[in-house]
């Protein structure tokens, strides 16, 4: 069964309606989700999911309990060797939801850093993503390293220092672009 990372930025508190189509085709292909427990869009997610009484959901968290779980659903506890509370502690959760996915689906308002670092992850995963932009309300796929350079178009100067400063942003999209040449050498 097909398997989707749906997660987001924590700013955005209501789905867009493109979103919950996205989630609803979702829902009627009876894929499964993962979804993280942080506020934001995770437990908006959640909140739809639960909603409409699906089931095949799995709540990924860093440590041992997630801080929110509204259906209840079957948890899937991610190791962290970081400090609890830190960023890289709850990015081991997103890595693996990454690793464990077959597609991603993110809701991005063009600044956070961690939506950011999941498109990342699916693509050096090669895995596909969609990436509804909140700020504009447009859906971009993302495949390849090309469309994310395209993806980062819509952020300002000054949310993309800060994206490179705190994920690499640029050091990974030229790793990115070494993998992908490798790939068709």
């Amino acid at each position: 069964m097909t398997k989707i990372f749906i997660a987001g930025s924590m700013n955005i508190k209501c789905l867009d309606q493109k979103v919950t189509k996205l989630i609803d085709d979702i829902i009627t292909k009876n894929c499964d989700v993962v979804v993280g427990d942080a506020k934001g869009v995770d437990t908006s997610i959640q909140s739809y999911l639960f909603e409409r009484g699906v089931q095949n959901v799995v709540v990924y968290c860093s440590g041992p309990s997630p801080r929110n779980n509204l259906g209840n659903w079957t948890v899937s506890s991610v190791s962290a060797d970081f400090t609890p509370g830190s960023r890289a502690f709850f990015t081991a959760k997103d890595i693996q939801m990454a690793q464990d996915a077959d597609y991603g689906l993110m809701i991005w308002d063009t600044k956070s850093t961690g939506t950011l670092s999941n498109v990342i992850e699916l693509l050096k995963n090669n895995k596909e993503c969609v990436v509804f932009i909140n700020k504009i309300k447009k859906i971009k796929t993302i495949s390849d390293v090309t469309a994310l350079e395209e993806l980062i178009i819509y952020m300002s100067d000054h949310a993309l220092i800060k994206a490179d400063k705190k994920i690499g942003l640029l050091k990974n999209i030229d790793e990115i672009k070494h993998h992908q040449l490798q790939m068709f050498a």
